[in-house]
């Protein structure tokens, strides 16, 4: 599936993924390939993108640093305050505070 996660500055990750877990309001949620088609609001949290083409970093968008990590080469989390999610046809669009 696609993912893309944009912030009114520009945009923060845009790629082909496995799956992404994302902070909802009601609690984190996970979607894979072929998730039914879903409208979320976000809250301050982490998003957990599952790729196996990136090395782990954490990209914390709130203090403008890129950390490099060691635990998971096939994981990328960005920090985001809130944010709005839609997932349609494979797809999933973030726009993130």
């Amino acid at each position: 599936m696609y993912l893309e996660i944009v912030s009114p500055e520009a945009t923060l990750f845009s790629s082909e993924v496995d799956s992404v877990t994302v902070p909802g309001v009601h609690g984190e949620f996970e979607m894979l390939k072929n998730h039914a088609p879903i409208v979320s609001v976000l809250k301050e949290g982490t998003i957990k993108i599952n790729t196996h083409s990136q090395s782990h970093l954490v990209f914390d968008e709130l203090h403008g640093s890129v950390t490099p990590h060691n635990d998971d080469k096939n994981v990328l989390t960005i920090k985001i305050n809130s944010g709005t999610l839609e997932m349609k046809d494979n797809k999933v669009i973030i726009l993130a505070d």
